[in-house]
């Protein structure tokens, strides 16, 4: 309590205001989350919420750090920082889809509930299919090595009736949005490849699913179906 009343006086400003910098920052970040589908928020936009009317040059990052703290106690949401990667591989004539700059941070919410309280009283039914969805891409991409050319993640998708011309699917509707959704969600990256038989596209794994933690869960998770697939083919 101490060391927070000396960092106030440093930043020369008061408790209240202080208080109601953090509220505005976890409001933002709470509506921003689902409004946008889950989609990180960059630090440039929290750091806006202080700089328009502050300018002390390390108060942005004392906010985050006190939104991030509450958000855990309060709501018991993990703010976890991204750090944006370049590009995976280094291959000649490579041209980035993404607008933002390279190595841009930005957060996403994380629950920190038991995954069974969280299924009971927090998971969003409606929502599930697209969740489905989501692994099933990741994995695709994880099995491949990390990356794979369009057309081949495309062929693994057909096997499964996603086909990227349909429009109207009775659970995800437009099959091609919903990937680029895993893409704006920073799951997968997209970028345009030169070779010599011309360009193209490549999909590889971003940092929200390269995530420690969420990256173990899915290995867990694809070794759970492998071992079931071997049982299920010893059995017959």
């Amino acid at each position: 309590m101490a060391n927070a009343i000396e960092d106030l006086s440093q930043l020369n400003i008061s408790e209240e205001e202080k208080d109601k910098l953090v509220a505005e920052v976890i409001r933002y970040v709470l509506f921003k989350t689902h409004q946008n589908s889950g989609c990180p928020i960059k630090r440039d936009e929290l750091t806006q919420i202080v700089t328009k009317n502050y300018r002390q040059r390390q108060l942005p990052a004392f906010v985050i750090n006190e939104a991030k703290k509450n958000l855990s106690t309060i709501f018991g949401f993990e703010l976890r920082e991204f750090q944006r990667s370049r590009p995976l591989s280094t291959n000649q004539g490579r041209v980035s889809f993404q607008q933002s700059i390279a190595d841009s941070k930005s957060y996403i919410l994380i629950s920190q509930l038991p995954a069974d309280v969280y299924r009971k009283y927090v998971e969003d039914v409606n929502t599930a299919h697209f969740t489905g969805f989501t692994f099933v891409v990741i994995s695709i991409v994880h099995l491949a090595g990390g990356k794979i050319p369009e057309e081949q993640l495309w062929h693994h998708l057909r096997r499964m009736g996603l086909d990227e011309s349909d429009e109207t699917h009775p659970v995800l509707g437009n099959i091609k949005q919903a990937l680029e959704m895993l893409v704006q969600q920073r799951h997968l990256q997209k970028d345009k490849v030169n070779g010599p038989e011309g360009s193209t596209l490549l999909y590889e794994l971003a940092e929200r699913a390269l995530d420690g933690p969420i990256n173990e869960k899915i290995k867990e998770y694809i070794s759970q179906i492998v071992r079931k697939d071997v049982g299920t083919n010893e059995i017959d």
